[in-house]
């Protein structure tokens, strides 16, 4: 195989569908249609300074060479992250499996219920556990799980005070990762020894860790009794696997349990992704951030489940969300919860419990050894030694024979013991320790009086599938019920789902990248490095800017980071007064919130009748703004799809004014080759790789949003969250390069795409909305458009007109859109009652062609609606999507045949795509919240 021939495998339409895509919109070369398309002003006119394109055999072999020098030790860090025996039916069926790692957010929940019941079955693990209400369906990793708590406590709490208090015995990330949420917000967070110190007369929150970071387990309930007293709701941030022996935080009245789901299955990855929990008690699930799935009921009445209070999320809240999280780690989170379906409760125990003899055999090893001293008395997996003066040398000692320990300090060493550890393993640390090895029994070190007496799992589910048949049977049902990239085009605009090359996926489980600690020493992370080092240098040549942080682990909280540089630059020339933010009213609502969380103010600046922002409004907030002015987010092309010529403008006002500008990377796939947002006034951007380089979605997350940034702010850029103190640097996520575990995918694609395919594939992304929307423009008319009537890598199709004349709705073509054997494209964003339409690069002419005959299909349904020849509430859009069992069913009361409603236009019958469930009523569901598994009677007809 050639290096050329991964671009051509990677872009969907061949050289004669181009010239027929081509013929179709008006131009004789792709070459010709970008001149067209891009502003003079921002067109770049170089070549990408990139390796040339390696094949896909040549890529992989330098992957292993780069894998090849890491070293997998046995690690016993812990600290949040552990070993863990990810069950290969899990990881074979969910991980390296397309039907559910091409995915998109469950946004049209009747194509989306087998991810969404596994969503469900991760939020009933998590409830059970943490004995709470309500959990939601995942957070990015524990420490923005730990940040997203305190601001929950902020809002629900009754105090006034700025004051939040951490247990000085919390993960040294998380840790992080609050102090440096907490300082744009107002929040004064102090660290106590809750063991020593009392707590202050007035404070809104407080946040434990149970067990601690040091291993110890302690007995909160006084301390949450205190907190309570006082007004102020209590977060636990406690260890899952733990919690199956130990008393549950809500039994004792926690308010919030945040955390992470890691050790249940899903490797450390050196840092990422996994999938982090919130858990509220009743009376805040409301106020819970991030997704939640319910269960509602569809058009029969049957159950079916959905994203639950879809209101409280950034895109419709904006500047008053209750957070910026967007992505979130779905894929993560179902190999979480089916590793506790897989293991059911009484298999959690008994890792548990093997994890926790472990670590007492090993405190049993080390007791009355001359110079150790165990700390404490009761832990579940950690023991803190004290070696007084030979911490260093008992933790270079263990490493040379291949274990890593935790330096806590020059007297302590921490010892984590977990899925994977073995007898060899404790044989090679006591030997660390100068200890000899020790057979004899060694009891227990968890307290009576907080054992756990509870039931948990106790759902069917957890109870069923523990067989290694029932489990993949289970796991090819729920997969049969969604609708993912593997079975057809998902042509959702600004959300960029294109093809996701198996060679890309390939090394993300090889053991040297997927089984590392984030705080492994240096030494045995140097390919690893190496490979996001090359990584970061290659998107700043693609973007123009000077710098790159891989460390934010999705896109909002790549804008968090390049907002908090903006706040920091301004602070650091005597400017820390700046604090607006002027934002575009198109813009991605993520941009407002995360504006916000950086201590900014929301000034909305207008949009023109064609979708550009409009200047002269931008003009007037600046002259309003300008003493305070900070800088503005815009996303280019812009939100309604359109390569904006007066960017150059915008930019030269703002830096005019003494602000910095945002340029938001959602839409990057339309710039790669041909514009660099560094080079065309830009001084900060995050990049989505889970969009532009082909990360894959996973139904929701995982994602990557690095931030680039020109050489001015390169010193604000996120640090190291074990070194926040020392630089000074805000800490985004827990761990230095964020979810590395998935950056091979970007690093695969940019490797084998070389400078000529990326440019490539930008031009044909470019030349496919442009294709759609020159076919479908005289059915639905294309709401805007740019330089010579030309769109960029999307469109969008305006059908109020159809709406206003027909009562049908835009939902209505939807879920039409599903009986034709599709995703449907973006519902309503920007514009209500639109939709948005982005066919990549990926999709070859014969899926293009099937889109556009399916909605030419569709309109011509309109008509017949409006026609009055169907009943305007009896149709097959009303009444779409069609089950089997209603067209099946002995009854068929409708006025158009059963063939119409299964088997739409030229649908392949062989190839049909049926929904498990019919349209599911949304209000029903918010207002009869329901957020774990149902009982399966409510599955009886």
């Amino acid at each position: 195989m050639t290096a050329e021939q991964f671009a051509d495998r990677h872009i969907g339409p061949d050289p004669d569908d181009e010239r027929r895509m081509l013929e179709t919109v008006g131009y004789d070369s792709v070459d010709e249609l970008m001149d067209a398309a891009i502003p003079e002003v921002i067109r770049w006119h170089g070549t990408l300074d990139l390796p040339a394109p390696a094949s896909e055999r040549e890529a992989i072999a330098e992957l292993r060479a780069l894998a090849d020098r890491n070293t997998v030790a046995v690690s016993m860090i812990g600290l949040g992250y552990h070993g863990t025996h990810t069950p290969a039916v899990i990881r074979r069926n969910v991980l390296e499996s397309p039907a559910w790692y091409t995915a998109y957010t469950p946004y049209q929940p009747e194509i989306s219920q087998g991810r969404l019941e596994a969503l469900l079955n991760f939020q009933t693990m998590v409830t059970d556990l943490t004995g709470l209400a309500t959990a939601n369906a995942s957070m990015l990793d524990e420490g923005t799980a730990a940040a997203e708590a305190m601001t929950l406590a902020r809002r629900a709490g009754k105090s006034k005070s700025p004051v939040y208090v951490v247990d000085a015995d919390t993960l040294p990330q998380t840790l992080a990762v609050i102090t440096s949420r907490a300082e744009p917000l107002g929040i004064d967070v102090r660290v106590l020894d809750l063991g020593v110190d009392e707590l202050p007369a007035e404070f809104f929150g407080l946040h434990l860790q149970y067990p601690g970071a040091s291993g110890a387990v302690r007995d909160h309930a006084g301390l949450v009794e205190a907190a309570h007293a006082v007004g102020a709701l209590v977060t636990v941030a406690a260890d899952l696997l733990a919690l199956t022996l130990l008393r549950p935080p809500g039994e004792i009245g926690v308010d919030i349990a945040a955390g992470t789901t890691q050790r249940f299955g899903v490797p450390m990855g050196f840092g990422g992704p996994h999938a982090g929990y919130l858990a509220v008690r009743a009376g805040l699930e409301r106020m819970l951030p991030g997704r939640l799935v319910g269960v509602s009921r569809d058009a029969d009445g049957n159950p079916a489940y959905r994203l639950a209070l879809q209101t409280r999320e950034q895109h419709i809240r904006r500047e008053k969300a209750t957070s910026n999280i967007c992505t979130a780690q779905v894929l993560l989170a179902v190999m979480a919860g089916m590793y506790a379906v897989y293991h059911g409760p009484d298999g959690l125990r008994v890792i548990a419990r093997r994890t926790h003899d472990m670590a007492v055999r090993l405190a049993a090893g080390l007791r009355g050894v001359d110079g150790v001293e165990v700390v404490h008395d009761a832990f579940f997996d950690t023991v803190l030694a004290r070696v007084p003066g030979r911490a260093e040398a008992v933790v270079a000692d263990a490493a040379r024979r291949g274990v890593n320990l935790r330096l806590v300090d020059a007297d302590h060493v921490g010892v984590s013991c977990d899925e994977t550890t073995t007898a060899a393993h404790l044989r090679k640390v006591w030997d660390a320790f100068g200890a000899p090895a020790f057979d004899g029994a060694a009891g227990d070190a968890l307290p009576d009086d907080l054992r756990r007496t509870s039931d948990f799992l106790t759902h069917p589910v957890f109870r069923s599938h523990h067989s290694e048949t029932a489990m993949l049977r289970y796991l090819r049902r729920l997969s049969d019920f969604d609708y993912a990239l593997d079975r057809g085009m998902i042509p959702l605009g600004s959300c960029t789902m294109k093809l996701n090359a198996t060679t890309e996926m390939e090394a993300i489980t090889w053991p040297e990248f997927a089984h590392l600690h984030p705080f492994a020493p240096e030494s045995q992370t140097v390919g690893y490095r190496e490979l996001i080092g090359q990584l970061e240098a290659w998107l700043a040549e693609v973007t123009g800017y000077d710098a790159v942080s891989v460390q934010p682990n999705a896109g909002s909280q790549g804008e968090l980071a390049g907002l908090l540089a903006i706040r920091s630059y301004h602070a650091s020339r005597g400017a820390g007064h700046r604090d607006v933010c002027l934002i575009p009213s198109s813009a991605h609502g993520t941009n407002a919130a995360s504006a916000v969380m950086a201590g900014m103010r929301v000034v909305v600046v207008a949009c023109d009748a064609d979708g550009n922002v409009d200047l002269v409004d931008l003009d007037a907030k600046i002259d309003k703004h300008r003493d305070a002015l900070a800088a503005i987010m815009v996303t280019y092309p812009s939100t309604h799809g359109v390569y904006e010529t007066g960017i150059a403008q915008l930019c030269a006002k703002v830096h005019d004014a003494g602000g910095q500008v945002y340029v938001d990377g959602a839409n990057l796939n339309a710039l790669v080759g041909f514009a660099k947002p560094g080079k065309f006034g830009a001084d900060v951007s995050h990049l989505n790789l889970h969009k532009t380089f082909c990360i894959p979605h996973g139904g929701g997350g995982p994602g990557v949003g690095p931030v680039a940034v020109r050489a001015h702010l390169a010193p604000f850029l996120p640090g190291d969250p074990l070194g926040v103190h020392v630089d000074g640097k805000p800490a985004i996520s827990a761990a230095k390069y964020g979810s590395a575990g998935i950056l091979p995918i970007p690093w695969a694609y940019l490797r084998m795409m070389g400078a000529e395919g990326l440019t490539r594939a930008t031009g044909v992304a470019v030349l496919a909305a442009n294709y759609v929307a020159a076919r479908l423009r005289n059915h639905f008319p294309v709401l805007y458009a740019g330089n010579k009537g030309l769109v960029a890598h999307e469109c969008i199709l305006d059908l109020r007109p159809l709406t206003k004349a027909t009562g049908v709705s835009v939902d209505d073509v939807a879920k039409r859109l599903i009986d034709y054997g599709f995703h449907a494209p973006t519902m309503s964003f920007p514009v209500a009652g639109t939709l948005m339409v982005e066919p990549t690069e990926s999709e070859d002419l014969a899926e293009l062609d099937r889109f556009c005959d399916a909605m030419i299909a569709i309109r011509a349904e309109i008509d017949k609606v409006g026609s009055g020849e169907w009943p305007a509430g009896d149709n097959p859009l009303a009444n779409a999507p069609h089950t089997a069992a209603m067209v099946s069913g002995d009854e068929w009361p409708h006025p158009y045949p059963r063939s119409v409603g299964a088997y739409p236009g030229t649908v392949d019958r062989m190839a049909k795509y049926w929904p498990p469930v019919r349209r599911i009523d949304g209000a029903y569901g918010d207002r009869n919240l329901v957020c774990s598994c149902p009982a399966p009677e409510a599955f009886e007809s």
